[in-house]
């Protein structure tokens, strides 16, 4: 059993710390602006592979909110799914 203070500094687990803040139906809006971590449960991307993505121009530009807050249009990021859909369904 825990003390009350090992409690207090214990940390969430690493899959809780991964879970989009965001529900992810808010996708189906076109305008609605998506965190990373939504965008990484909606494609299966590590954040690493969607930046590197983003540099090679293979996927959507975020809009940037602030100096530390981007945001990723959420039909943008859709219509990149389908099109790796179809890419996918043409091979």
């Amino acid at each position: 059993m825990l003390t009350h203070e090992a409690a207090m500094h214990s940390t969430p687990s690493h899959d809780a710390a991964k879970k989009p803040h965001q529900p992810l139906h808010v996708a189906q809006l076109d305008d609605a602006l998506l965190k990373l971590q939504t965008v990484r449960a909606m494609t299966g991307l590590s954040d690493s592979t969607i930046y590197r993505k983003l540099a090679a121009g293979d996927f959507p530009q975020p809009i940037r909110l602030g100096t530390r807050c981007t945001r990723f249009r959420a039909g943008d990021v859709t219509a990149w799914l389908r099109q790796q859909a179809a890419k996918g369904a043409a091979q």
